[in-house]
């Protein structure tokens, strides 16, 4: 089925609002996934693999990053193992606003998931004027499994730019190091690009490669034809939506409309 951006968007907002985002974080995150879906991206399906945590975090008491570190140009978050559609928000403000003071700033959210999705929330970031790079590695496959060993992604946003340039590769040459591959990596800056570019001695395999004219057509494409979308993965989000309705009660009906005065 095809849908529009908007009747994707609303109900992804009903959806967040059923997993108990507040109203404001619901409309970013709604925003983020239909985002990624305009553009050929996957978004749904990049939320329909994380919707099983999230659905695990409605319930935790804190959802905002912590701060470990940080000075004048440096941050370093904890995500608390949350979705970055909760915990990158606030990190990519932070950031913002170190590069805007120091020409240049480096945010890192260790302990954090979904990280694809967090594409919606720099295309914010450049359309403010600001050069911003995301990097991430996903964890490693397996020993005899057909994946890639390790991943790398580079998303780069130039200032003021609507969409992104993505590199996707293998590294062949795997790391000996221990630390866990669940944190992402944001680069900004006021003057300078940071497009991805893909000179390294190391051994790698490009697995996805993603030019801005080619977004720029996806998304043309999708608005005079419409978004497709999984009906498994829209039944999904219908079901979540369905949470935010209030059963009607003798009560709340006797309670609807004027009073018995007509003055309220």
């Amino acid at each position: 089925m095809k849908v529009s951006y908007n009747e994707l968007q609303g109900l992804c907002r009903k959806a967040f609002l059923g997993l108990g985002f507040e109203d404001g974080d619901a409309s970013d995150a709604a925003d983020m996934v239909a985002w990624m879906q305009l553009h050929e991206l996957d978004g749904l399906e990049a939320l329909n693999r994380g919707l099983d945590y999230l659905l695990a975090e409605q319930h935790a008491q804190e959802h905002a990053p912590v701060q470990l570190y940080s000075d004048g140009d440096l941050a370093v978050l904890d995500g608390q193992g949350h979705s970055v559609l909760r915990s990158s928000s606030l990190a990519l403000e932070l950031g913002f606003a170190k590069a805007r003071a120091r020409g240049l700033s480096v945010i890192k959210i260790r302990r954090c998931h979904n990280r694809q999705l967090i594409m919606g929330y720099l295309a914010r970031i450049a359309g403010r004027g600001m050069n911003v790079t995301a990097f991430w590695r996903n964890a490693q496959a397996p020993e005899g499994s057909d994946q890639p060993p390790l991943t790398e992604q580079v998303v780069g946003f130039r200032a003021n730019s609507s969409v992104p340039e993505i590199r996707v590769y293998a590294v062949k040459e795997v790391p000996e190091e221990n630390e866990p591959n669940d944190g992402i990596t944001l680069v900004f800056a006021n003057h300078v690009d940071l497009l991805p570019s893909m000179r390294s001695e190391f051994d790698y395999e490009l697995l996805a490669r993603h030019e801005e004219s080619t977004l720029l057509a996806c998304r043309e494409r999708a608005m005079l034809d419409g978004i497709p979308i999984n009906d498994g993965v829209w039944n999904r989000l219908k079901d979540l939506a369905a949470r935010i309705l209030v059963e009607s009660t003798d009560a709340s009906r006797g309670g609807a409309g004027a009073g018995v005065t007509d003055n309220d």
